[in-house]
């Protein structure tokens, strides 16, 4: 079920599973990259989502509170004798498992791996790599507890 008030581009490169649900004022964009959406994810009320050329997976069965951000693209900042906006891009692709439940708020950067059944807590950044079953806060968000 998409709500009327979402805007998501519809291509090719955009996969939705059976069963998930995205709320109103959500925006998803597969333009130049696979964004693919499992089955049964719950995508909450302003949150944004965008893959390019790495893509950005999202698990069965996730759960992703309001005004989340998920950006699969990131810009290059090498060079300091040129402006940013012209160095170009990078896209390393997001991987979020099955069972995750990602709070309000949240920032998932390019890069970022989270594994199957975490948490992250609302308000943090995950920007690395989240095993399996973690328990994760703060900005960067780091492990506080692991699932057993």
């Amino acid at each position: 079920m998409v709500s009327p008030r979402a805007e998501v581009e519809l291509t090719p490169n955009l996969r939705i599973g059976r069963g998930s649900q995205i709320s109103s004022f959500v925006k998803i964009k597969a333009t130049r990259g696979d964004l693919v959406i499992g089955e049964d994810v719950d995508i909450g009320s302003g949150s944004f989502i965008a893959a390019d050329s790495g893509g950005v997976t999202i698990g069965d069965h996730a759960m992703i509170g309001p005004n989340v951000s998920i950006a699969g693209v990131n810009y290059r900042y090498d060079r300091l004798d040129m402006p940013i906006v012209q160095q170009g891009i990078t896209s390393k692709g997001i991987r979020i498992g099955n069972d995750v439940w990602i709070g309000a708020g949240v920032v998932i950067l390019d890069g970022a791996q989270i594994g199957d059944h975490c948490i992250i807590s609302p308000n943090s950044v995950v920007s690395g790599t989240l095993e399996r079953g973690t328990i994760a806060q703060g900005q960067p968000a780091r492990a506080i507890f692991v699932r057993r």
